[in-house]
C-alpha cells in the first residue's frame, strides 16, 4: 500500500461523516441535528469553550473541514461571517443542508487545507478555526503555511490536533484502540507540544491544552447508553478531570501569525 493521499481521505470521511450516527432520526431533519449537537457537546463539553464562539459576532471566520457543521452552525448563530472549507462532498451537503434548516447565513466551499491561497487569493480572516481535522492531511507544514497567509496580521488561530502524550494514543499503540470510530483512517497524526510548534514555525503559540478522554463502553454508546468504563466510573470526578487534563486525546492550541 502507497503514501495516502488527499484523495484516500476524502473516499474515508465521505464513506462515513464524522458524527454523522449521533442520531436515530432522519438524517437532513432539524430533529436530527438538534441530536446530533447534544450529543457532540454532551461528549465534548470542552469544544464550545474553546472556540469560544460569541467572542467572533461580526469577524470573519474560516473553519477547516467543518464536517457536518455542528461548529459552523454556532459560530453563525453567534454572528460571525462564516466560511467553510470542507474535503468531503457528504461531509458539507449535511452542513449545507443544516444551514438552511436552521436559516443560516454562512459560505461553503469544497477544498483542502494545503491549497488556501487558491480558494481565497484576496481575502484575509480574523479567525481560522479546525477542531480535529488537520492531523489528517498528508502534508501539515504546507497548511500552516498557506494558513499564515490567508490571516489577519492580528488574526489567531484555534486547533485541535491529536495528542501524542494520551491515553487514547497509548491504547491504539497497545492495540486495545483505534484513532477513529471506524477502520481504516488513512492518515491520523499525533503531536507533542513541541511536535505541533515545529510544524507551524509562522505561528507563535499563546496557549496550549490537552482534553477529553472517551469514558463510555462503545457497544452501549452506539445505542445512545452512556455507561462508563468500571475503571472511570470507580474514578472520583475531579480525578478524572485531572486525567484529562494530563492525558487527554485533544492537544487544544491557540496561536497568532507572527
Amino acid at each position: 500500500m502507497g503514501t495516502p493521499t488527499l484523495a484516500d481521505v476524502r473516499t474515508y470521511w465521505d464513506n462515513r461523516p464524522c458524527n454523522i450516527r449521533h442520531s436515530d432520526k432522519e438524517v437532513g431533519t432539524k430533529g436530527y441535528f438538534d441530536d446530533v449537537e447534544t450529543r457532540k457537546y454532551f461528549v465534548e463539553p470542552h469544544i464550545p469553550g474553546f472556540a469560544d464562539f460569541e467572542r467572533w459576532r461580526g469577524k470573519r471566520v474560516l473553519e477547516i473541514g467543518c464536517g457536518i457543521g455542528t461548529d459552523a452552525a454556532n459560530f453563525a448563530r453567534a454572528g460571525a461571517i462564516y466560511t467553510a472549507i470542507e474535503l468531503s462532498q457528504q461531509s458539507m451537503a449535511l452542513a449545507q443542508k443544516r444551514f438552511e434548516v436552521f436559516g443560516l447565513t454562512g459560505r461553503f466551499l469544497e477544498g483542502n487545507a494545503e491549497n488556501l491561497e487558491q480558494l481565497f487569493e484576496d481575502e484575509t480572516f480574523d479567525l481560522v478555526y479546525s477542531f480535529g481535522v488537520l492531523h489528517h492531511t498528508p502534508n501539515p507544514e504546507a497548511a500552516f503555511r498557506q494558513i499564515r497567509n490567508i490571516i489577519n496580521p492580528d488574526g489567531e488561530i484555534r486547533v485541535m490536533l491529536y495528542a501524542r502524550n494520551s491515553w487514547k494514543a497509548t491504547m491504539i499503540e497497545a492495540g486495545l484502540d483505534q484513532p477513529e470510530a471506524q477502520y481504516g483512517c488513512p492518515i491520523a497524526n499525533s503531536y507533542t507540544p513541541e511536535e505541533a510548534a515545529a510544524i507551524m514555525p509562522d505561528f507563535k503559540i499563546q496557549k496550549i491544552e490537552q482534553d477529553h478522554i472517551f469514558p463510555y463502553q462503545v457497544a452501549a454508546y452506539k445505542n445512545h447508553n452512556y455507561k462508563r468504563e468500571p475503571w472511570f466510573d470507580a474514578m472520583p470526578a475531579p480525578m478524572f478531570r485531572a486525567l484529562e487534563r494530563r492525558l487527554g486525546w485533544h492537544l487544544l492550541i491557540t496561536a497568532k501569525p507572527v
